[in-house]
């Protein structure tokens, strides 16, 4: 699979606009977009080993919007406190992948 980095931008099937590498490691990618309406950011996690995406299985999150955050939240992933939502994950289909 495809080596990734901080900055890159990925395109999923079924997704308008463009994510943003915020934070990865050979397994994970934490990936965000504005979400103008609210001031704030959408996210992603990638499991590249699973081949899926989704949110964390935390009930209310811990926020994404700055890059400290996405850095913690991998943090988690890999100490394996937290994974990527049972409930909400889904298969991993990239549409573009940008440098």
């Amino acid at each position: 699979m495809k080596r990734f980095k901080v900055g890159d931008k990925i395109h999923f099937d079924g997704e308008r606009n463009a994510y943003t590498v915020r934070a990865c490691d050979s397994r994970y990618l934490i990936c965000t977009k504005p979400f103008n309406p609210k001031k704030t950011v959408l996210y992603t996690i990638v499991d590249l080993q699973e081949k899926v995406r989704g949110t964390e299985n935390l009930v209310f999150g811990m926020g994404f919007e700055t890059d400290e955050h996405c850095q913690e939240a991998l943090q988690r992933l890999q100490s394996g406190e937290t994974e990527i939502s049972y409930r909400n994950r889904v298969g991993l289909k990239f549409k573009i992948i940008k440098k």
